[in-house]
């Protein structure tokens, strides 16, 4: 079996993979966003950002589904409108995981500042690495220079994705702990929250192996045309 019929294997395993995970994820946040709990995700947010002494952290409500996300530049919390105003466990759970981060930036976590410090040059890297590999590879025996120059760009966002996942774990370890510590959930309800972050974990650790295959591909043409 060649290295590319094996790589082609790897590759469907991985959308397979991501099909599985998404899919978890869609009913884990269906199945818990029906448990109820009193407060709603921003006043969870709240709550988390208050007890940690945070207080230049604003909450905004933003429009999408789990388009939820900590913006470190502007020091904003931006909950989707089903995680801002539901009162249920999913909600609690992707809210505390969003302060997780605001809590990682207050206290200058480290991997947080790596990917950070990341952020502008795999933004350009995302803007311009598509048309440099396809040309590179369409120009491969006359200028080879150009898809190495491809392999490195893309190398960075495989980077940026593989710090990310310490990141994202650290900020839900921050979150379950919080929100039972805090009395938010029982340990039942503590349960489903962990249970609903690790699913979104999962999509992290797929879209990493994913990139990583990806590189490896673009490696292997750019060696082979050695042979």
């Amino acid at each position: 079996m060649s290295t590319m019929t094996i790589y082609w294997i790897i590759f469907i395993g991985i959308a397979l993979a991501s099909w599985i995970v998404s899919y978890a994820l869609k009913h884990k946040f269906e199945k818990y966003s029906k448990v109820r709990l009193p407060m709603t995700g921003r006043e969870v947010a709240e709550k988390m950002l208050r007890d940690h002494g945070i207080t230049d952290v604003k909450i905004t409500c933003i429009e999408g589904q789990l388009t939820d996300h900590y913006n470190p530049a502007t020091q904003t919390v931006n909950l989707s409108r089903d995680v801002y105003q539901g009162h249920n466990v999913a909600a609690a759970a992707v809210a505390a995981h969003e302060c997780g981060h605001a809590v990682q930036h207050a206290t200058a976590y480290a991997p947080l500042k790596m990917r950070s410090a990341l952020v502008p040059v795999v933004s350009f890297a995302s803007e311009w690495v598509t048309w440099i590999l396809l040309i590179g590879m369409l120009t491969l025996e006359i200028f080879p220079q150009l898809l190495l120059a491809g392999i490195v760009l893309f190398g960075l966002t495989t980077l940026f994705s593989f710090i990310t996942l310490p990141v994202e774990v650290n900020a839900s370890q921050r979150a379950v702990n919080w929100l039972q510590e805090a009395g938010i959930t029982d340990r039942e309800k503590t349960e489903m929250a962990s249970d609903a972050l690790h699913s979104a974990a999962y999509t992290y650790v797929v879209a990493a192996i994913s990139s990583l295959a990806t590189l490896v591909y673009y490696i292997l043409i750019f060696m082979g045309r050695r042979r």
